[in-house]
């Protein structure tokens, strides 16, 4: 890997990030784009909540430069799918500023989270085939498959970070650890030109941390979503290494699965916001927000390493299948103990 490009990748990133956040929080405290102490986070004080302003600026910066590299590639495709993760990027952050100063309705929402979705799969970034665990053998998916699948992933993923978003520090950390693994996996891999993304995103992340480490000064807010929706685009540019990335999300992704079959089966909205999350559970037990920050970062640190090392297609895919029983065995008997309150 070409050291000169990768730091002055992350360089650029994490200065615009750090830079971005001080201005959010400036901007945040003077147009009352902030939390109130108390909710679900259950914060002690004023807290603007424009992280996707520094999100945003930090990549978008990092992934120009980059891209004036010109390293070679091994995809005659990457030039289309970064100006893709772009395009979304940008569509996320107007309706994410919207959102956070006008609070816009979960439709509209949606509607932003599927725009930018469609702009990345027009752009070529798209789960088009995978490889069967078992024979070893590629897999070509039909059209109407490949548009299905990739919507949903892309949608899981935003959704996903979006509800990992509840005790400071968190969302971004347990990305960053996905920005680093998907990261290595690409120099190991030779793709040098594809892995200055995931290593922008990591010194945006850093330079973020540096405001949203508990106690948080800033919150990601609707940043959260353009979060989730930048990893799916990596995840995928990388070669569709969807695999990795749910390995480092196994965690949070078996949380959002058990909690939209708990809140459906209990006559709820599967949507709605309560504090049935894992870290908000361990936030009413007592647990400080840097305890929970560390125990995610061991445990997705933990399977990004064991991602990173080789092996079959099956024992990754047990390896995942007793993740997701272990994180939603735990969260089973939790909940028989508690009913989780609403939002607050």
């Amino acid at each position: 890997m070409p050291v000169l490009p990768a730091l002055i990748t992350f360089g650029v990133a994490f200065v615009l990030s750090w830079l971005g956040a001080r201005a959010a929080i400036h901007l945040g405290q003077h147009w009352g784009i902030a939390d109130a102490p108390g909710g679900r986070r259950q914060h002690a004080r004023l807290t603007p909540r424009l992280g996707v302003l520094p999100l945003s600026v930090g990549f978008v910066g990092a992934a120009l430069v980059a891209q004036g590299f010109a390293l070679p590639t091994q995809d005659p495709n990457e030039g289309a799918r970064v100006l893709g993760a772009l395009g979304g990027v940008v569509v996320l952050a107007v309706a994410g500023l919207a959102d956070d100063r006008w609070q816009l309705s979960a439709g509209k929402q949606f509607l932003a989270q599927l725009l930018a979705a469609g702009i990345a799969i027009a752009a070529l970034i798209f789960i088009e085939r995978f490889t069967n665990p078992f024979t070893g053998q590629a897999l070509i998916l039909p059209g109407v498959i490949v548009v299905a699948l990739s919507l949903f992933w892309f949608m899981g993923m935003m959704n996903t970070v979006n509800w990992l978003d509840g005790v400071d520090g968190l969302a971004s950390t347990v990305a960053l650890i996905a920005a680093g693994v998907t990261a290595a996996h690409m120099i190991r891999e030779g793709q040098y030109s594809v892995a200055l993304l995931p290593i922008g995103l990591a010194g945006t992340l850093l330079g973020f941390l540096v405001f949203n480490r508990p106690p948080a000064r800033i919150f990601l807010g609707s940043g959260a979503t353009t979060l989730g929706f930048l990893l799916a685009c990596v995840g995928i540019i990388a070669g569709a290494k969807i695999a990795l990335l749910m390995l480092v999300f196994g965690l949070p992704i078996a949380d959002v699965a058990w909690q939209i079959f708990d809140r459906a089966r209990s006559g709820r909205n599967p949507t709605a916001g309560d504090r049935g999350h894992l870290h908000f559970r361990l936030v009413d037990a007592g647990w400080p927000a840097g305890r929970i920050v560390a125990l995610y970062a061991a445990a997705c640190g933990a399977f990004g390493l064991f991602a990173l090392v080789p092996q079959s297609p099956v024992v990754k895919l047990v390896t995942l299948g007793l993740l997701f029983g272990a994180v939603i065995l735990v969260l089973v008997v939790l909940s028989a103990r508690t009913r989780p309150r609403g939002e607050g």
